[in-house]
């Protein structure tokens, strides 16, 4: 990604920090991370300066009106080259971020009390934390209300959740890119699928976007087949998938930190019965309706009004329901989010649409009865007058689907 759409994050940044405030930005300890992976850093760290590496803090300040930037880092460290690996040297974060202001973290704390002389308000990323240990942004919060309590401590998150629901256009081909590759991942399922069992299946999807170059997933897959993909996060993944049944996967990969979240479903057979068919369109037609109306403007509110009167209607006509507040018995989820840097990005689900906002289009019916879970899930950009739909290329109609199927 070019260093510029990291320079622009950071300016936006500044325009809604109060004057004469700072922020601190925290990558994570790498023993605070669950994977240990570079791609596991903090969200908003990486979103501020494009460094892929642990124990490094951004620094923004905006004292009297002017903006200022640092990132810290740490030194070269002999022992650790050897075992793990060399850190960044300035040169190199410089190239990354675009932030010339590179200084060592030994340093930090002294240079943020000199800074809060100076300020009345600091802003800490206080990202969730299960752990009964501290991390480094709690410790410094500790440390600000002993010592300087007449300092207002707030949450970045909330600036951070306004500013990444609108997307640079290179986070747009990011995650063009990631959408693409789970394409190939899909197809690769495809290619393979018969009665198997559903981690079986979802192998296949993994071997693929490793193949092509995939950075880690956007979510733990899911692969349910028959009944189980009437349950929503269902996670198992070890039943076996029969010749007849349909299977849902819901799955996306990520590529330098961006992620793609799409969700389809398939006959394991490679056809599907005139029942499955009949159920698998009316979510397709709600899908579709979500794409042509979703615009700026428009809240996720509306989008899943839109749904739900067209499941109104449809379920009544086919005689599955004969109440329209039934609805709620076969599609209980909401049809959008925000994508972005997380699978459900930052995001306020209440705030009108904008242009440059990525979403997903994801209607579901679940009838547990009759063993059939479906969901149809795209990633959509809102557009100045619309929305576009960035996965189009994943096939995704009946036709397309035991057409892809049958010529194996």
């Amino acid at each position: 990604m070019l260093k510029e759409c990291f320079k622009v994050h950071r300016l936006g940044m500044l325009e809604l920090m109060e004057d004469n405030s700072l922020m601190l930005v925290f990558s994570r300890r790498k023993e605070e991370s669950i994977t240990n992976e570079r791609y596991n850093v903090n969200r908003n760290y990486f979103y501020l300066s494009g460094v892929l590496e642990f124990d490094n803090v951004v620094l923004l300040n905006k004292i009297d009106g002017r903006g200022n930037e640092a990132i810290y880092i740490n030194p070269y460290d002999e022992f650790k080259a050897k075992w793990v690996g060399a850190p960044f040297s300035k040169e190199k974060v410089e190239e990354l971020s675009g932030i010339k202001d590179i200084r060592y973290k030994e340093n930090l704390e002294g240079n943020v009390k000199a800074l809060l002389t100076k300020c009345n308000t600091i802003y800490l990323d206080f990202e969730p934390n299960d752990s009964k240990i501290m991390n480094e942004t709690e410790e410094l919060a500790n440390r600000i209300k002993t010592k300087m309590p007449w300092i207002s401590i707030k949450n970045a998150r909330e600036l951070f959740k306004e500013l990444r629901m609108v997307k640079h256009e290179e986070e747009i081909e990011e995650m063009k890119k990631a959408i693409h590759i789970t394409r190939l991942g899909i197809e690769n399922i495809l290619k393979n699928m018969k009665e198997s069992y559903e981690y079986q299946l979802e192998s296949y999807f993994d071997q693929a976007i490793k193949y092509y170059g995939a950075t880690g997933y956007a979510f733990p897959t899911i692969a349910a087949s028959g009944k189980n993909a009437t349950c929503l996060h269902y996670s198992d993944n070890d039943s076996l998938a029969c010749d007849g049944d349909l299977i849902l996967f819901d799955l996306g990969c990520s590529l330098n930190m961006y992620c793609s979240d799409i969700s389809r479903t398939f006959p394991i057979n490679g056809k599907f019965t005139e029942r499955q068919k009949q159920l698998y369109n009316i979510v397709l037609e709600a899908q579709e309706k979500v794409l042509k109306a979703a615009k700026p403007g428009l809240s996720i509110r509306d989008l899943q009004n839109i749904v739900i009167k067209h499941y109104e209607e449809k379920l009544m006509e086919i005689g599955l329901i004969n109440d329209p507040k039934d609805v709620s018995k076969y599609y209980y989820h909401g049809v959008s989010h925000h994508i972005g840097l997380d699978c459900h990005d930052l995001s306020d689900h209440f705030r009108a649409l904008k242009p440059g906002e990525i979403i997903s289009n994801e209607p579901g019916l679940y009838i547990a009865e009759e063993g059939i879970g479906i969901r149809i899930e795209d990633d959509i950009l809102i557009t100045e007058d619309g929305a576009v739909c960035l996965s189009q290329e994943i096939l995704k109609t009946v036709d397309e689907i035991e057409d892809f199927m049958k010529g194996r």
